[in-house]
């Protein structure tokens, strides 16, 4: 029996639900947009809103409660946990350093992971953390809004291989402007799946075959007719 739940089980148990839901809202606070599945864009889509609404609590609290805007802080990591954000313009330097050099980059001498993405010491930069980034970042644009702050967008075609339907989940404000709007590049298996059908329909042309659903020819028509 449901027993007033209304959750989507997405064909996974509980646990793997959650970890699908914490490594999506770390990929779109990250991104600040990303492109899955419906069913899993509308399963993420109120559980990242009530991260952000714990990060703007988080400021608005932050000088006239302490107690307050601290509970809000590990309410936001007891739900999503943490994840080490590599700068984007540094992404080719990390890959070029050592395992001892990258672990350096994503925490401290203690353990605890560099919190804002600043140099420090002898090194040119670090890892940022994805709950300061929510919290300094993104719910700064945000704490004047009273809520709505994702936005759904269906997209028209199938994914390739189980044609589940897709769509786009981004943050409000990160848009692209009408003139930058470019069409997105084919991924390889589509591009392999364009060169075997471009590639039948010359074989079918070289071979001259018909289609299947062939008109009678005049010829086979008075044929019929005369032997009725």
């Amino acid at each position: 029996m449901r027993h007033r739940r209304h959750h989507r089980k997405l064909n996974r148990t509980a646990e793997h639900r959650l970890a699908l839901r914490r490594n999506l809202a770390q990929n779109l606070f990250e991104h600040g947009s990303i492109t899955t599945t419906l069913p899993k864009a509308k399963d993420l889509r109120p559980f990242a809103e009530r991260l952000i609404t714990y990060a703007v609590r988080t400021r608005r609290h932050a000088g006239s409660d302490p107690a307050a805007s601290l509970r809000a802080r590990r309410a936001i990591e007891r739900l999503m946990g943490d994840r080490a954000i590599i700068p984007t313009d540094r992404q080719g330097d990390y890959d070029a350093m050592s395992d001892a050099m990258r672990e350096k980059t994503l925490r401290t001498a203690s353990g605890r992971r560099h919190r804002t993405g600043e140099p420090k010491g002898r090194l040119a930069f670090t890892s940022e953390s994805v709950t300061h980034r929510l919290i300094e970042g993104i719910a700064r644009r945000f704490e004047d809004r009273p809520g709505g702050y994702t936005r759904l967008i269906r997209l028209p075609g199938v994914r390739l291989g189980d044609a589940a339907p897709k769509a786009i989940l981004q943050l409000v404000g990160n848009e692209e402007a009408a003139g930058a709007v470019t069409k997105p590049e084919k991924t390889a298996r589509r591009r392999r799946a364009d060169s075997r059908y471009a590639f039948a329909i010359r074989l079918a042309k070289s071979r001259g075959s018909k289609p299947k659903a062939a008109s009678i020819s005049p010829k086979d028509a008075s044929s019929e007719a005369g032997d009725e």
